[in-house]
C-alpha cells in the first residue's frame, strides 16, 4: 500500500491522483453473496468455548511456573539463577499467549457489538457484555460510539476515533518555504518518537474512552465514555451506560477480591499484562486499520458511508506471513486481515474462518483499485505509519495525511467540468 520512496524532487502535481468512488452501498453489498451475512450462533459459540478454553488451559500451566521453578530438581539441575531465568522465560511466554487469547475474547464482544455473533440481542449484549466488562471496557458506551464511528467513518466532521490533526491544530503556518520549520514542529529524535509510540500502544484505549483523545475535536472538552449525560449518547442510551460503569466497578472489585486473597502481583502476572497486551494489539491493529498516508479522509462535500467505509486497510492479506503468522489467525480471528469488508458490510459476521476472506475477494473484484491492503510486516508498518501520518490540511474536501517534512503520498484528482 505505501508508495517507494523516490530520490527525485517532490512534485505534488506528480503525486498519484486519487478519485473518490461513485457506487452507492446498496450495489457495493449486492456485489457479496446473501449466505455470507448468515449469522451462525451454535458455530459463534464454538468459537467462545474454545477461545475460554484456551485461556483457562493458559491460566492453568501457568499456576505451575513458580512451583516448577523454585523446586528442588530445577534448581539443582539448573542452579537458582538458570531457574530464576526459567521462570521468568515461562511467565513471557504466557504474557504473550493469553495476551493474544484475552485479544481474540475482546474482538468476539466486538462481534457482539455489532450484533454480528447472533441474530439475537438478548445473546449479543449479554455476552458481549460480560466479555468486555472483564476486559476493562465499557460494553455499551464503547458499542454505542463504535457505532457512530461505523456510520461515519473518515468523515473530518463526524467520525469518532482516529480523526486526523490539521495543519492549523499543530499551529504548522499555511505557507512553507522553509522545510525546517516542520523539523522545529514535528521533529523528534528517533528515540522520543519510540517512547511517544510505546504510549500510544499502552495507553491510547484508556485515554480514548477517559479523555476522548484522537476523537472529535469539537466534542466538549471533559467528553468521555463513562458519563451518562455525555454528549456521545442519546437519553435513550444513558441506563446502558450506566449498565456499563457497573460491569466495569463488579471487575473492579473482583481484582480487589483475588489480591486480597492471593496477592498484588498475582493479580498483575496473571491478568493485568495480558490485558495491557489486548490494549496494545487493539490499538495496533485499528490503528493500522484507519491510518496510512494513502487513506484518503473526507469533508462533508464528499464524504458518504461506502466512501468512509472504504477507506480503511487490510493488513497482510496477500503476505505469505500475515500478521503474527498463524497465532494472527487462530488467536485473533483474522481481524486484522480483513478490515475493509467490516466496514463496508456492518452485518457481515467475520468470525467464521474464510467468510471475511472470501466476502473481501468479492469486494476486492467490484470496487478494484478502491480496495486498499499493504503486506509490509506489521511492526515495520507502525513505525512508517506513525511517522509518515501526521496531518492533513486545512482546506479541501479529500485529504491525504502529510509526513514530517509536509509531504503527501497522494494527491486528490482534479474534479472534471461537463461541457455544456
Amino acid at each position: 500500500m505505501a508508495e517507494k520512496t523516490v530520490n527525485a524532487p517532490y512534485n505534488e502535481d506528480a503525486l498519484p491522483a486519487y478519485a473518490p468512488m461513485e457506487w452507492s452501498l446498496k450495489e457495493i453489498r449486492s456485489a457479496i453473496p446473501p449466505r455470507l451475512f448468515v449469522r451462525d450462533t451454535p458455530r459463534a459459540l464454538l468459537y467462545l468455548t474454545r477461545d475460554c478454553f484456551v485461556a483457562a488451559t493458559f491460566w492453568t500451566l501457568a499456576t505451575r511456573i513458580e512451583p516448577v521453578a523454585s523446586s528442588a530438581y530445577v534448581q539443582h539441575l539448573l542452579t537458582p539463577r538458570g531457574a530464576e531465568l526459567l521462570k521468568w522465560s515461562a511467565w513471557m511466554v504466557y504474557w504473550w499467549f493469553q495476551g493474544l487469547t484475552f485479544t481474540g475474547l475482546w474482538v468476539i464482544g466486538h462481534e457482539c457489538g455489532h450484533s454480528a455473533f447472533s441474530p439475537h440481542s438478548l445473546v449479543n449484549d449479554s455476552i458481549g457484555f460480560v466479555l468486555h466488562s472483564c476486559l476493562f471496557t465499557p460494553f455499551f458506551s464503547w458499542k454505542y460510539s463504535h457505532h457512530r464511528h461505523h456510520s461515519n467513518h473518515a468523515s473530518m466532521e463526524r467520525d469518532e476515533v482516529y480523526v486526523p490533526k490539521t495543519r492549523s491544530d499543530l499551529d504548522i503556518p499555511q505557507e512553507v518555504e522553509d522545510e525546517s520549520i516542520y523539523a522545529e514542529i514535528l521533529g523528534d529524535t528517533p528515540i522520543y518518537t519510540l517512547f511517544m509510540l510505546i504510549r500510544q500502544q499502552v495507553l491510547a484505549f484508556p485515554a480514548y474512552l477517559l479523555f476522548n483523545v484522537s476523537g472529535q475535536k469539537h466534542y466538549p472538552k471533559w467528553t468521555n465514555h463513562f458519563d451518562p449525560s455525555s454528549i456521545i449518547f442519546n437519553k435513550n442510551q444513558k441506563n446502558a451506560v450506566i449498565m456499563s460503569n457497573l460491569g466495569l466497578l463488579a471487575m473492579i472489585a473482583t481484582l480487589y477480591y483475588a489480591a486480597q486473597v492471593f496477592s498484588f502481583a498475582d493479580v498483575v502476572k496473571y491478568y493485568g499484562i495480558p490485558w495491557l497486551c489486548v490494549t496494545h494489539w487493539f490499538i495496533m491493529i485499528t490503528y493500522l486499520h484507519h491510518t496510512d498516508p494513502t487513506l484518503p479522509h473526507y469533508r462533508a462535500p464528499e464524504w458518504n458511508f461506502q466512501r468512509g467505509a472504504a477507506a480503511t486497510v487490510d493488513r497482510g492479506v496477500q503476505s505469505c506471513l500475515p500478521v503474527l503468522g498463524w497465532q494472527g489467525r487462530f488467536f485473533l480471528h483474522d481481524v486484522a486481515h480483513f478490515h475493509v469488508i467490516h466496514h463496508a458490510s456492518r452485518f457481515l459476521f467475520l468470525l467464521i474462518p474464510h467468510h471475511g476472506e472470501e466476502a473481501t475477494q468479492h469486494l476486492k473484484a467490484f470496487i478494484g483499485p478502491h480496495y486498499a491492503s499493504c503486506d509490509k510486516p506489521i511492526f515495520p508498518a507502525l513505525w512508517d505509519s506513525y511517522n509518515r501520518c501526521q496531518f492533513v490540511e486545512d482546506a479541501g474536501d479529500v485529504l491525504f495525511y502529510r509526513d514530517k517534512t509536509g509531504r503527501a503520498a497522494r494527491r486528490p484528482a482534479q474534479k472534471t467540468v461537463p461541457s455544456s
